[in-house]
């Protein structure tokens, strides 16, 4: 038998480089794709994959993706993605805006429109894109991200339309508080504080592990079954809003 293929975008860090080792495991040749160069070709090295350098928003660097991959490829983990800053509306930086919505939007279409025939001519293509809970729940200071990751959620439910006759599935993990070593810290722009607050109190957040888990579950289910989207939290956390936290009493707190 032909060895699975796929592709893992953001694969340099957190859920993308845990989903790259989850899916070697399973037995996938793994293309590792992300900027950090140095950081793809180590886990590559690791899991016996390919690295590419890509930067998801710019086009030649997604076409040279594409040309690395060949004709054919069976599974696409769009996970490269990002949250940058957390002000207000009427204090936004529209950098900040533009950045997330090329990375989670633009670059995800970038990504699948390169690939998209290689997913058709595997017979039994997947497309996972890595969405989030923020796609569907505003909350203050998050509306950058919130309307980016709602973005994502839209294509995905698009996309699924436009390839109803095609042999490509489309899925969408919605994830809410995951405890990686960097989403948190950029997004508040280093301050570690900041990013070490969000999970204060939070016994148990999820992990990356966590969520390569259920990816690699998603898109190893049987060809006809399509998990159209998954949303998965850590116990904790009900609801955006309210997630419980234990400091020297209980309490309960905001979530993001």
């Amino acid at each position: 038998m032909e060895t699975r293929t796929a592709v893992v975008t953001g694969a340099s860090s957190g859920i993308g480089a845990a989903t790259a080792r989850h899916l070697a495991a399973e037995g996938f040749h793994v293309f590792c794709a992300a900027r950090r160069e140095d950081r793809v070709a180590a886990l590559a090295e690791e899991i016996g994959g390919t690295a590419v350098r890509c930067d998801v928003t710019s086009t030649d660097e997604v076409a040279r993706l594409a040309k690395t991959v060949g004709p054919r490829l069976d599974v696409l983990v769009n996970n490269a993605g990002g949250a940058f800053g957390a002000a207000p509306v009427a204090e936004s930086d529209p950098d900040d805006w533009r950045r997330m919505y090329e990375v989670n939007v633009i670059g995800l279409m970038q990504v699948t429109r390169a690939l998209l025939p290689a997913l058709v001519a595997s017979g039994a293509g997947v497309i996972l894109n890595v969405g989030s809970t923020a796609g569907r729940i505003a909350y203050e200071g998050g509306a950058g991200y919130t309307a980016a990751k709602h973005g994502t959620q839209v294509v995905s439910e698009t996309l699924r339309l436009e390839l109803w006759d095609q042999p490509v599935r489309v899925c969408e993990i919605a994830p809410g508080m995951v405890r990686t070593d960097e989403f948190a810290l950029v997004r508040f722009d280093g301050d570690r504080e900041k990013a070490d607050a969000v999970y204060a109190g939070v016994a148990e957040p999820l992990t990356a592990d966590d969520i390569a888990d259920a990816i690699t579950w998603m898109v190893t289910r049987p060809t006809h079954v399509n998990i159209d989207e998954l949303v998965i939290r850590p116990r904790a956390q009900a609801a955006q809003h309210k997630v419980h936290r234990v400091f020297d009493h209980e309490s309960q707190g905001n979530g993001s």
